[in-house]
């Protein structure tokens, strides 16, 4: 079995974003791999542990970063690494990044992608549906189980609306996991020291045998239109004094200003 595990490059929503102008101020951000990707290489690694699996990783995007997050999966037990690096993908939707993976799929025919159910920056949850439409491919969401059947069948399970459900899945397919599949493992010293080593195959999109054209870049989908600030939260009253007189106030205050009475 060949397996295709996508990761994406996002901010560390653990630390400050600042906001001005409807941009992210670019200055002292740090990423990390997306936190749902994580889930879906720790997926893949246990699969290989488990059933003899091939595992490949790919991120788009350039830079040390990009790089970095590689590196992290190969610690965690991924074999081979491929970087799409390509200016032209700076402002990507879902839409373009799906049509991007779908040509990194056909290059490496293989027998099922695991995808992080979303991404930390954008919360879409698109991509790895996308990709599947464009494949052809059979897709199943929310998954927070896999059991493998054979080489050419697997069950999964999924978190649906009125509760766990069990998808028998003929491969190839692709699935998106949330994070209740599993706990990711912390990289030890000595994988993260061998990571180091390894190749990374770093492609462009006329590597891929296509272009920025042909992936619909020139015609996004969607695009983000500006960054708004969260709105901070007022400090609250605090009441002392005789019972009957605070309730009497809350009771008011609850009427007159908050109108939920």
């Amino acid at each position: 079995m060949k397996i295709l595990t996508t990761v994406k490059k996002v901010v560390d929503v653990e630390l400050t974003i600042r906001v001005e102008n409807g941009a992210i101020i670019e200055e002292g951000l740090q990423y990390v791999m997306n936190a749902w990707d994580e889930n879906a290489v720790e997926a893949a690694v246990q699969l290989k542990e488990n059933n003899q699996a091939e595992t490949t990783l790919v991120s788009i995007g350039g830079g040390e970063d990009n790089t970095k997050i590689i590196r992290r999966g190969f610690a965690m037990g991924i074999e081979h690494g491929i970087q799409i690096d390509d200016p032209a993908l700076v402002a990507a939707d879902s839409f373009v990044y799906a049509n991007v993976l779908q040509k990194v799929f056909e290059k490496g025919s293989y027998d099922l992608v695991i995808t992080g159910k979303q991404a930390q920056d954008t919360d879409n949850g698109q991509t790895g549906i996308i990709l599947a439409e464009r494949l052809g491919l059979p897709c199943v969401s929310n998954v927070v189980a896999i059991e493998v059947i054979d080489d050419q069948h697997m069950n999964v399970s999924r978190l649906g609306d009125a509760g766990t459900e069990i998808v028998e899945l003929a491969l190839p397919a692709v699935i998106t996991v949330t994070d209740s599949i599993n706990e990711p493992r912390l990289p030890q010293m000595r994988g993260l020291m061998m990571a180091k080593k390894k190749k990374i195959d770093v492609l462009d999109l006329a590597a891929l045998g296509t272009s920025y054209d042909q992936v619909g870049g020139t015609t996004p989908k969607s695009q983000i239109a500006e960054f708004m600030k969260s709105e901070t939260r007022t400090a609250g009253q605090k009441f002392e004094g005789d019972p009957a007189a605070i309730t009497a106030q809350v009771v008011a205050l609850l009427a007159n200003e908050a109108k939920v009475l």
